[in-house]
This record gives structure tokens, C-alpha cells and sequence, in this order.
């Protein structure tokens, strides 16, 4: 009697009051450790800051390539070029003539931040939270304790102080080092706000406004510029990371008061917006919560995208006012198989697919192609695919003798039978569950220059045919090898057996299975391949110093540029020489040329043309076994509507939307209580205890009958 009041759903591990509600439910494994803007920079972060805080550009939701517009400002800024002597520039002026590009940042009027109490004031006009301690503080545990709360417009000032914050010494900001490089005057701000710290308490406060930052000035309050060095047009796509969102200075110097860090009453805890929501509820051991921020202006769902969008559904809300949603309850989830039952029982709305179960969600039939599970589409389960913008490789040290060599012949022909023998589609195959795709270059699709067809494929390892590109076989590479000068593997003057290193870190890519697949393509063109696994930070060194032959590695995408790809095969940024991000210490004095010609270039056919050149290198030159492009698998019921993957453009919550009462119905018809059991354990119960209780009363009667 008791089960039969808690409803339909015995399991549901909600409370009641949230039945009905327009309330996304998800989960995260790993716990957010910056929800700071200054300081984010990981995959779990973004998660809840893109849905918070607002930088001045976004990615459009629906379009591909990946597109910049607008967020908070009116429109994309358009870079006005200068000379030395201050002398406006034609937009095709030569790179080496500008020197200094200079971006107008011009925001919508109208913006406000959400309900905080950093803003809160008085009849006066007085902050009310502007003098706390230790003492104030007592009682006060969450954001939520602060009585009094308000709200403001969006300003220019805003955005300047979160730049300067880039420069401050405690903060230690990911990306300062580089736009020290780009931003005027962001390198000499660092300097000085170091000695400026050193003068402080622990704990003491500082006022970024004090220090001026010559290259960012206010225009006016909903006006900011900003000067870079030279031509950088990679700098927009940083305008649509958290990096570059609105901290306002009485938020900051809130935070800094007097015992808020030891309460986690920190912005990196508590962050603060102006976006659609804003989190109410932070608890990484157990969940987060994110609430419509009441002062959200409104945008409105995108109209246009792929052509595959509107038999998607995509554009069925067009025009309609945004975010959709109300809440979003983040759960935590340390255990996959949990996480994926719960999803399957309908408490969460979407889910990705572990390797324990992919073959319970997918199977993949003989052409390759994915599809759902008959189980999956009987409730109706949606399948979303996309390629990430990422690139895994095998390189080689360039500098090593063996296998490296600016213009050593043999050297690049055992760097090319080696890319032709490793079946990176047989890989992909086996270790992935077929969720990848085999690279034919360092470009990963989605990134301008990326070619699809014939013409994008790499000729040194592959070959067209039927339509679609074919591996070159085992006899091409062992060809291939005989001409580098190890014919059936052995030197060809002192028979010697040829024998390479592989450098590798526990885990990964050191998975026995991996490394016993890998062993075995190198043993068909008859190569001895030596595993030397060790610990991260011992492998980081090696690399560093130059002392591997093969290694692992792959790169995300800061943004959607084929500059931020190319430049990890730039000589320039030789690991051993400069300390750089070229692991592999790659140096091909043309290649350099045009990565120098087309890192600061508008997208355009010239630019394709430099990049295709680019590729066709880098096919010769075999610095990398260009490995693979992971793809992304997600499932979604079908009550939630809107889902598109995006590699880049992490604020996609505001988009989405909630079928309710598909959701309530589908959740009870999953979790209908089965009762034989009970029912069962009952009949068992009486079969047992009734003949006891008839015996027991006989034997009372037995007793108590009088004796003659």
C-alpha cells in the first residue's frame, strides 16, 4: 500500500513538484574546476560557462562551415588596417605593410546582467554588499543567502576590464602568453600588475581600472576598441570564446572581499552574465543546476542553415523567442552503465555511447553505414553524428636520423611505406566501433580547406577508385621501403635489421590490444617496432628534447581555422629549437613560406589554393601518419527537439526544446511498476503462513481442552 502512493514510477528519482516541468535533465562525469572566463578552458567547463556569460560574437547554430555572428554587439567587426605612421590601409593591403589592425566593437543597447548581489543597492544609489568580512559573512553560505539583489545594463567597460583580467598575475589565464603577442599594450599591463600584486595582502583587491591598457579604449558606453599587432584575423573567432565575456568590476571587487573565497563565494563558483541562464545551484559532487536568467533580452531561433535541416525538424521554430527551456538539472554520473540505464528509462533526455553500450545502440552494417538499434527506434531514440574538429596522429621526429631529415630521400620513402601500411580504416574499425574517419591530411572536415572527393585525398597513401578513395596495398609500401633502402626490412649494405622506437604513455594508445595491432602492421612490410611506455610527464620530456623517433598525438581545435591546424607543422614552432607546438620539429623552408602567407588571410580561393599546395607537401613530406577525425555519437529522445552537434559553438542549451507531456507519458509507460512479483512474494508468504498459523491454533486447542 504504501509503494502504490509513490505513484506510477517507483524508481523516479525526481522529486514530485518537478513532474510536468519544462526541465532539461543531463548528466556530467568530471567536475568544472574554472567557471571563471578567464581561466576556462576545458570541454566540462564550457558546459554551463557558454550558457552564463556572453562574448561579443557567437557560432549561427544551424549553419556549416562553422559561421560567426553576432551576440551582443550589432554586427561582426570588420578590422580597419594602419601603417607605422597611423595610415589607413586598403583591406588587400600586403601583411607586411599593416601595423596594427584595429576592431570597433559596438554593442546592443538594452542588455542586462541577471538578478546578483553584486549590484544590489540602496535608496541612495549605494552598493549594499560593498563592505563585507568575515564577521557579515557568518550565516551566509550560497549566492542564494544574499537577501538583496540587482541588475544592470551591459557596458563597454564591461568587456575592457574582463581583457585586462587576462593580465592578472593570480589568475594565470591560459591564453595570455598569446595575446600578449596580439593585443597592444597586454604584455606591458602583465609586467606592471605583477609589481602591483607583490604590494598586496593574500587577499588583497586589484583595481584593474587603475592600470590603463593602451591597446583597448572605451569609445563610448556600448563602444570599445581594440589593437592588435600586425594582421590577426584569427582574433574574431576568439571574440566568441568565454575568454572575452563581460566581467563588470563591482562583480569583481564583490568576490574580493574579505572571507567570500573560503565559502567558494568566488566567480570561479558562482559566474555572472548576461546570458539566458544563469546557475543557481552549484554542487560538482552531486548537481548543477542552471535557471532561466529573468532579464535574458530574447533572441529568436535561427530561420536558415544546411539544406538537411528542415527534414530535420531544425527550422520548425524559426522566428520563435529564446531559450525554450527553463531549467537544466546537471546530475553526476561517475559510472556509465548507470548513466546509460537512466537515459534508457527516460530521467535523462540525452546521452552519449560508451564503448559498453555501442552494441546495444548501434550496429553498423557491411557498407559502413551506422544505424540505431531496432530497440533504440522503438522508443524512439534519435542518432546525431559529427565529425569533430579534431586530428589524431602518429609523427615523426624530424630530427632524428633514422626517420627524420629535411631532405633526406630514403628517409621520407620509410615515412611514406610506413603511413601506407598503418590501416588507419581497419583501426577506426576495430578500437573505435567505426566512430571516426581516416584523415588525408592535418585538416579535420568542417575547417575551411578541408576537400571532399578526389581532389582533397592524400595520392601518396591512397588511390581513387569506385567512387571513393582507396588504401594503397601492402606491395606499394614494401616498393616503397625497398627505395628508402631497406628492401624485406633489412639494410640493403649490411643487412641489418631495421628496427624503430615508439614512444607512448600508459593507457590509450598503450593499450596492450592497440599496441599488439600496431606491432602487427609494421611486421607486414617487416619492421621490428620497439613499445617504450612511460608516464606522461617523463614522455612530455621526451618530446621535448627530442629524444623519440614515433610518437601519439592529436589536437582539438581552439577555433574553426585552418591556421590553428598548420601551425603545429610550422617550422617556426619547432619543439626542440623553440619550444613550440611542432612536436614532430617539421621544417620545410616552402611549406613555411605559405603557412606565412596564409595564416593571416581572409578565406578566399586564393587561400584555398596556398592550402591545397600546403597539403600536397605534407602528403610528400609524411612529417605524420595522418591518423584519424573522431566522430561524435549522441542520442536524444524524441521529445527533445533541436539538437544539432557543433564542435565550436558551446551555447546551444537556449536552442532546445521540451516535448512535456511526450516526455511524462513515454516515462511512465518505461517505468510502469510490474506487481506480479510483490503479488507473488505475497501468495508465497500465506502458503507458508497459514498452515503454520492453523497448527498453532490446534495446538492451543490441545492444550487448553480440560483433562478427564
Amino acid at each position: 500500500m504504501l509503494l502504490v502512493a509513490c505513484g506510477d514510477a517507483w524508481n523516479d528519482p525526481y522529486p514530485v513538484a518537478e513532474r510536468g516541468q519544462n526541465i532539461l535533465y543531463s548528466a556530467f562525469t568530471e567536475r568544472p574546476k574554472h567557471l571563471d572566463p578567464v581561466q576556462s578552458y576545458t570541454e566540462d567547463e564550457i558546459t554551463f560557462t557558454a550558457q552564463v556569460y556572453e562574448p561579443p560574437l557567437q557560432y549561427h547554430y544551424l549553419q556549416r562551415p562553422y559561421t560567426l555572428v553576432p551576440l551582443t554587439t550589432t554586427a561582426v567587426p570588420v578590422p580597419r588596417y594602419v601603417d607605422a605612421a597611423g595610415k589607413t590601409l586598403p583591406a588587400d593591403a600586403p601583411v607586411e605593410k599593416i601595423a596594427e589592425s584595429i576592431y570597433e566593437i559596438r554593442l546592443q543597447p538594452g542588455i542586462r546582467y541577471q538578478p546578483h548581489p553584486a549590484f544590489a543597492t540602496d535608496a541612495a544609489g549605494k552598493f549594499v554588499y560593498a563592505d563585507l568580512d568575515r564577521e557579515k559573512l557568518k550565516g551566509i553560505e550560497r549566492i542564494a543567502d544574499f537577501k538583496e539583489t540587482g541588475s544592470r545594463e551591459l557596458r563597454a567597460d564591461d568587456y575592457i576590464y574582463e581583457i585586462k583580467r587576462l593580465a592578472h598575475p593570480r589568475l594565470h589565464s591560459p591564453i595570455f602568453g598569446m595575446m600578449a603577442e596580439h593585443i597592444v599594450g597586454l604584455k606591458e599591463l602583465g609586467t606592471a600588475l605583477q609589481a602591483a600584486a607583490k604590494t598586496l595582502p593574500r587577499d588583497g583587491w586589484l583595481d584593474l581600472d587603475a592600470y590603463p591598457l593602451s591597446g583597448v579604449s572605451k569609445v563610448d558606453d556600448t563602444t570599445y576598441r581594440v589593437r592588435l599587432k600586425g594582421k590577426y584575423p584569427q582574433f574574431l573567432y576568439w571574440l566568441a570564446m568565454p575568454f572575452f565575456a563581460p566581467v563588470p568590476r563591482e562583480v569583481d571587487r564583490f568576490y574580493s572581499q574579505p572571507g567570500m573565497a573560503e565559502k567558494n563565494l568566488t566567480l570561479d563558483w558562482y559566474p555572472v552574465g548576461t546570458g539566458p541562464y544563469m546557475l543557481v545551484e552549484n554542487n560538482p559532487n552531486s548537481r548543477m543546476v542552471l535557471a532561466r536568467n529573468p532579464n535574458f533580452r530574447g533572441e529568436t531561433y535561427p530561420c536558415e542553415g544546411e539544406a538537411a535541416d528542415r527534414g530535420a525538424s531544425l527550422l520548425d521554430d524559426c522566428g520563435k523567442t529564446l531559450p525554450f527551456i527553463e531549467r537544466a538539472i546537471f546530475s553526476r554520473e561517475k559510472e556509465a552503465i548507470p548513466y546509460w540505464n537512466k537515459f534508457l528509462q527516460g530521467w535523462y533526455d540525452a546521452s552519449g555511447i560508451s564503448s559498453d553500450s555501442f552494441d546495444q545502440a548501434v550496429r553498423i552494417n557491411v557498407g559502413g553505414d551506422v544505424a540505431l538499434t531496432d530497440e533504440m527506434r522503438e522508443k524512439g531514440i534519435r542518432l546525431l553524428t559529427s565529425v569533430r574538429a579534431s586530428t589524431f596522429y602518429m609523427g615523426f621526429n624530424m630530427l632524428d636520423p633514422m626517420v627524420g631529415g629535411e631532405s633526406n630521400e630514403s628517409s621520407r620513402k620509410l615515412r611514406q611505406a610506413i603511413s601506407v601500411v598503418l590501416d588507419q580504416e581497419e583501426f577506426i574499425s576495430i578500437f573505435m566501433n567505426g566512430r571516426g574517419i581516416p584523415a588525408q591530411g592535418p585538416l579535420p572536415p568542417g575547417i575551411f580547406g578541408y576537400v571532399e572527393g578526389e581532389a582533397g585525398i592524400n595520392q601518396v597513401v591512397y588511390e581513387w577508385r569506385d567512387g571513393a578513395p582507396r588504401r594503397r596495398d601492402v606491395a606499394t609500401a614494401k616498393r616503397l621501403l625497398a627505395e628508402a633502402g631497406w628492401p624485406n626490412g633489412r639494410n640493403a649494405k649490411t643487412g641489418e635489421p631495421l628496427v624503430l622506437n615508439l614512444d607512448t604513455t600508459g593507457g590509450g594508445m598503450g593499450d596492450k590490444s592497440r599496441l599488439d595491432w600496431l606491432t602487427r602492421q609494421f611486421a607486414k612490410i617487416d619492421i621490428q617496432l620497439v613499445v617504450r611506455s612511460t608516464d606522461f610527464n617523463r614522455f612530455q620530456e621526451k618530446i621535448r628534447k627530442g629524444a623519440v623517433q614515433l610518437y601519439y598525438l592529436g589536437w582539438n581545435a581552439d577555433y574553426p581555422d585552418p591556421e590553428n591546424f598548420f601551425f603545429l607543422l610550422n617550422g617556426a614552432e619547432g619543439k626542440v629549437e623553440k619550444g613550440g607546438e611542432n612536436a614532430s620539429n617539421y621544417r620545410n623552408p616552402e611549406f613555411d613560406k605559405l603557412f606565412h602567407e596564409m595564416k593571416n588571410m581572409d578565406n578566399s580561393p586564393r587561400r584555398l589554393a596556398i592550402i591545397t599546395r600546403m597539403n600536397r607537401i605534407l602528403h610528400q613530406d609524411a612529417p605524420w601518419v595522418y591518423g584519424f577525425h573522431p566522430k561524435s555519437y549522441a542520442l536524444g529522445h524524441a521529445w527533445l527537439k533541436n539538437r544539432k552537434p557543433s564542435d565550436v559553438g558551446h551555447n546551444n542549451l537556449k536552442y532546445q526544446r521540451l516535448d512535456v507531456a511526450t516526455r511524462e507519458a513515454k516515462r511512465r509507460e518505461w517505468n510502469r511498476p510490474v506487481l506480479w512479483p510483490l503479488a507473488l512474494v505475497v501468495a508465497l508468504g500465506a502458503a507458508v503462513l497459514v498452515p503454520a498459523i492453523r497448527g498453532y491454533r490446534r495446538r492451543e486447542r490441545s492444550v487448553a481442552r480440560p483433562q478427564g
